[in-house]
C-alpha cells in the first residue's frame, strides 16, 4: 500500500515526459504546437497613459482626434477660400481641369511615342546588332525623334485644352485681309481690337490713339467693356496704361497710340502672344497716322467751321452795337435839324456840326470792321505793310523784320497777317514782355513768319494749345502749312509758322 503511490508518480512523470518528447518532434513535421489561449490584461498590466492602447479610451485622446478632423474638414476649404478672395482666383477650377487634362494628355502622348520608340528600336536594332556603328546611328535617329514628337505633343495638348488659335502668321495675315475690307476709320480700330482679342485670348484688347497731346481709347473689345479714360501723353516714353501688357505703336519715330491686353487670371500671358501683340504693333503704325490725320482733319474742320461761325456772330453784333447805333442816332439827330433850320437857324447849324463829327466816327468804326475782316491796306500795300500799320497801334514796342518780301496769293497773305494778328495778342494778354519782334521771310518756295517775345514763357508739354493757338494751327494746315511753339518758363516764347508758297502774278 505505501509503495503505490511512487509508481503513480513515475507513471505521470514519464507520461510527461513522453507528452514532451512528443511536442519536440512537432517543428520537425513542420507543425507547431498549439497555443494556450491568452488571459485577458489584468489591471496589474502596463497601460499607455494617453489613451492609444486597446480598449483604452482617454479624453485627450478624443479631443485631439475632433481637433484634427475638425482643422482638416474646416481650415482647407477655409484657406482655400481666403486665397481665392484675396488673389481673386475666380476660374481656378478652370486652371485645375485645364492642368489635369494636359498632364493627362502629355502622358498618353509619351507613352505612345515610347511605345513606337521601342518598337522600331527593335527592329532596327536587332539585325544591326553586330555593327557597332550603325547601331549608334540607329540610336541617334530614334533619339532625334523625341524633339518632334514632343512639338507635336504640345501642339495637341494647347489645342484640346485652349481651343483653336492662330498662329501669328495667320494673325497678322487676317489684320490684312480685314483692312482691304473696311473703310471706316472707327471700323478699321474696332476690327484691330478684335483680332488683337480673338489672337492672344485676352480678357479685353484696346487700341490706344494719340491726337495732339491726349492718348485716347479708340476702339475696344469686346465691345461691350467699359472704355477707360483718356491719358495726358507727350511725344516721349508711353505712359501707364491699364493692362497686362502695353506695347507702343510708332511711326517714324513719333508715338501715335498702343495696343493693350488685359488677360483673364485662368490664362496668362506667355511669350508667344506678346510676339503677337508686338507684331500688330509693327503693323499698325501706317493705320494709326491715316486714323489720326483724318480723325485730326475731321477736328480742324470743325474748329473752322465754328470759328467762321463766331466771326459771322462778332461781326453781326459789332454792327449792332457800333454802326447801327451810330447810324440810329444820326437819323434822329438829322431829323431833329430839319425841324429847326425855320425855327433856330444857330441850334440848327449846331446840331449839324454834331451829326458831322459822328458821321466821321461811324465811318472810322465802319473801316475798323472792314480790316478785321480784310483789311485793306493788306490788299493795296500787301502783307509788310499790313503788319508795320497794325504794330504802331501796339501799346508794347514791336518791331517788325520783314526782309523786302514781295506779294503772295491773297489767301497767303490773309492767313499769315491773321496768325501774326493772334500772336501779336496773345504776347499782349499773357507774356508780359517788354518787347516784341515780328519776322517776315520768303525763302526756298516758303513763306515764314515768326513772333518772339522776351515774357515769363510757359511749359509747351504741360499745358496744351489754347484758342489762340489752335485757331493759327487750323488756319495753316488748311492751307498746308505748320505752327510750331517753343517757349520755357522765364525764357520768352517763340511761335514760328511756315507754309508753302508761290509768287503771286
Amino acid at each position: 500500500m505505501l509503495g503505490a503511490p511512487p509508481s503513480r508518480t513515475r507513471s505521470r512523470s514519464g507520461a510527461s515526459s513522453a507528452s514532451s518528447v512528443r511536442c519536440s518532434r512537432w517543428p520537425r513535421s513542420g507543425l507547431s504546437a498549439p497555443r494556450s489561449p491568452r488571459r485577458p490584461r489584468s489591471s496589474s498590466d502596463s497601460v499607455t497613459g494617453i489613451g492609444l492602447g486597446p480598449n483604452e479610451s482617454r479624453p485627450l485622446n478624443d479631443i485631439s482626434f475632433f481637433l484634427f478632423f475638425l482643422t482638416i474638414g474646416l481650415g482647407i476649404p477655409l484657406a482655400a477660400g481666403v486665397a481665392i478672395l484675396k488673389y481673386r482666383l475666380w476660374d481656378l477650377d478652370i486652371v485645375l481641369k485645364k492642368a489635369a487634362v494636359a498632364a493627362v494628355l502629355v502622358i498618353l502622348i509619351v507613352v505612345a511615342a515610347l511605345a513606337l520608340l521601342g518598337i522600331v528600336g527593335g527592329i532596327v536594332v536587332g539585325p544591326l546588332s553586330d555593327n557597332p556603328a550603325a547601331m549608334l546611328l540607329a540610336g541617334l535617329s530614334i533619339g532625334l525623334l523625341f524633339w518632334p514628337l514632343r512639338r507635336v505633343a504640345r501642339l495637341i495638348a494647347d489645342r484640346l485644352v485652349y481651343g483653336r488659335r492662330a498662329t501669328p502668321y495667320e494673325v497678322l495675315t487676317e489684320f490684312s485681309e480685314r483692312l482691304t475690307e473696311t473703310y471706316s476709320t472707327q471700323d478699321v480700330l474696332l476690327r484691330m481690337a478684335n483680332v488683337l482679342h480673338a489672337a492672344t485670348g485676352a480678357a479685353t484688347a484696346t487700341v490706344w490713339l494719340r491726337i495732339g497731346s491726349d492718348l485716347r481709347p479708340a476702339a475696344w473689345w469686346p465691345a461691350d467693356a467699359d472704355a477707360p479714360p483718356a491719358l495726358r501723353a507727350s511725344t516721349g516714353p508711353l505712359p501707364e496704361l491699364p493692362g497686362d501688357l502695353a506695347v507702343e505703336v510708332r511711326d517714324q519715330g513719333e508715338l501715335l497710340g498702343a495696343l493693350v491686353v488685359a488677360m483673364p487670371a485662368n490664362d496668362p500671358l506667355d511669350r508667344s502672344r506678346e510676339r503677337v501683340v508686338q507684331d500688330l504693333a509693327g503693323q499698325a503704325g501706317l493705320v494709326l497716322r491715316n486714323v489720326r490725320l483724318i480723325e485730326e482733319l475731321r477736328a480742324s474742320r470743325q474748329r473752322l467751321v465754328k470759328a467762321q461761325d463766331d466771326g459771322r456772330r462778332a461781326i453781326e453784333r459789332n454792327i449792332h452795337d457800333g454802326a447801327q447805333q451810330q447810324l440810329v442816332a444820326l437819323a434822329v439827330k438829322l431829323r431833329l435839324a430839319d425841324a429847326m433850320v425855320d425855327k433856330d437857324t444857330v441850334k440848327a447849324h449846331d446840331l449839324l456840326g454834331q451829326i458831322q463829327q459822328e458821321t466821321s466816327r461811324a465811318l472810322q468804326d465802319l473801316r475798323d470792321l472792314a480790316r478785321g475782316i480784310y483789311p485793306p491796306l493788306l490788299a493795296d500795300k500787301g502783307l509788310a505793310a499790313a503788319v508795320e500799320a497794325q504794330a504802331r497801334k501796339s501799346p508794347v514796342p514791336i518791331a517788325v523784320e520783314a526782309d523786302s518780301i514781295g506779294r503772295f496769293p491773297q489767301e497767303i497773305e490773309a492767313a499769315v497777317y491773321f496768325c501774326v494778328l493772334e500772336g501779336l495778342q496773345n504776347a499782349l494778354k499773357h507774356a508780359n514782355s517788354t518787347r516784341t519782334t515780328v519776322r517776315l521771310a520768303a525763302t526756298d518756295g516758303h513763306l515764314t513768319f515768326q513772333i518772339a517775345d522776351d515774357g515769363r514763357g510757359f511749359d509747351t508739354g504741360a499745358a496744351a494749345y489754347g484758342t489762340g493757338l489752335q485757331g493759327m494751327a487750323d488756319r495753316l494746315d488748311a492751307i498746308g502749312g505748320t505752327l510750331e511753339v517753343t517757349s520755357a518758363p522765364g525764357q520768352g516764347t517763340t511761335v514760328t509758322g511756315r507754309l508753302p508758297v508761290r509768287t503771286a502774278s
